[in-house]
């Protein structure tokens, strides 16, 4: 095993969590902005305000990007199994 090799494959690894973790995050961020904003203008402190919407927001993302974020950890976890016999070596 070799430097390259080592850097290309958790470089790999951090991408790959990346690509399946942003988009979660980022609507999770945009939602939470939006509520903020919504309740430091009308004053409303109600805490289940926050966490309602999130939940909805996250459900419907997976809902939509699931088959996407599992067609990309079987890719992944494809190409690692396959990098099995070159580490035996």
């Amino acid at each position: 095993m070799t430097e390259q090799f080592v850097i290309k494959f958790l470089t790999d690894a951090i991408y790959t969590v990346i690509l399946i973790a942003g988009p979660i995050l980022l609507v999770t961020l945009v939602v939470g902005f939006l509520i903020g904003i919504f309740q430091a203008v009308t004053s409303i402190n109600e805490m289940t305000m926050t966490f309602i919407p999130k939940i909805i927001a996250v459900v419907i993302l997976l809902l939509l990007l699931l088959p996407w974020m599992l067609q990309l950890m079987q890719n992944y976890t494809i190409a690692v199994f396959n990098l099995i016999p070159t580490l035996v070596r």
